[in-house]
């Protein structure tokens, strides 16, 4: 992928109107042989995500850098360290590391070491399972697609968590939220809640520690469509109290890459339809870039927030929650 191509620009272009209709894609690739079942599965992830696909090139080792990292290559200027993902995951690769990925995630730049690409699949969020409800366990898989739709005989490729994988090879040096890069406890209207939604397990948990330092009630769920049921019995609930739905809920905080429903169509679920359109919704995502964050404020979000930095998200819920 050259990024300063018109034909690649038309490209990023269709794929940001994807998500008009709660669809996106999906590169699936290969690792190598698991240590399980010693054969070769398919992984993948959101193409928004892939900068660029390259042969791998040479690698400079680096002394006493993280585990699993393979060192760092100059590509066109900037040096990107390069992570050894078979290992992170537990495969092993038959062919050797033959392609690598440079991803732009959550504001940093790095390259991912695979042994081949397969395909890139558009799908639909629909095709996408939550890990966690599926029964999948471990926690560097946030969903699972079901590649040729949804039949007993369909494709599965695991779509992996990197800021679960980042966050493991790269461990914050103290903690990520304190009471001093949060501020002082949010001012919410007595009796309502944040509604937050993300299939990362490591998100959530941040986003759950800064949300306890804001000393803020708040609900935690896994996908857009838990999100959207659980507004829906809320509304019921309020009407049969003779209740304004944003006398329950303060704000909602969503991901935007979700199985089953994105952020995107969450949002837009949520400003279409009057009995929500008045509750604040901030995006918080590792989705970074001019063309989403458009994207983002023309399904009506009230606020964009980068993945994962403490002050920035709790000054823009902040500032977006009813005073």
């Amino acid at each position: 992928m050259n990024l300063n191509s018109k034909a690649v620009q038309k490209e990023i272009d269709e794929r940001t109107n994807l998500t008009s209709t709660n669809k996106f894609e999906l590169l699936l690739f290969r690792l190598g042989n698991d240590a399980a079942l010693g054969k070769s599965e398919l992984f993948g992830i959101n193409v928004f995500k892939v900068r660029e696909i390259v042969a791998m090139p040479n690698i400079t080792p680096i002394a006493g850098t993280m585990a699993h990292s393979l060192g760092v290559v100059n590509l066109r200027g900037q040096v990107i360290p390069v992570l050894d993902l078979p290992a992170i995951v537990g495969c092993t690769p038959q062919t050797g590391l033959n392609i690598m990925l440079v991803t732009e995630y959550a504001r940093t730049t790095q390259a991912f070491a695979v042994e081949s690409v397969e395909d890139i699949v558009r799908l639909d969020w629909k095709q996408v399972l939550s890990a966690e409800t599926s029964g999948t366990t471990g926690k560097l898989v946030t969903s699972i697609a079901r590649l040729d739709g949804n039949t007993d005989e369909s494709r599965l490729a695991q779509v992996l968590d990197v800021e679960a994988i980042l966050k493991m090879v790269s461990p914050s040096e103290g903690p990520e939220v304190t009471p001093e890069k949060v501020g002082a406890k949010l001012k919410l209207k007595p009796g309502t809640i944040v509604l937050a939604a993300d299939d990362s397990f490591v998100a959530r948990s941040l986003i759950e520690q800064e949300l306890k330092v804001l000393q803020a009630p708040y609900e935690m769920l896994k996908s857009g469509k838990e999100a959207w049921d659980r507004l829906n019995v809320i509304a019921k609930t309020a009407e049969a109290e003779g209740l304004a739905v944003s006398d329950k809920v303060a704000m909602v905080l969503t991901d935007l890459e979700m199985p089953e429903m994105d952020g995107f169509t969450l949002t837009r679920n949520i400003k279409q339809d009057a009995r929500f359109n008045s509750i604040p919704v901030v995006i918080h995502s590792s989705l970074s870039g001019s063309a989403n964050e458009d994207h983002v404020r023309s399904v009506g979000a009230d606020g964009y927030v980068a993945k994962f930095v403490a002050e920035d998200l709790a000054s823009t819920i902040r500032r977006l929650l009813p005073h």
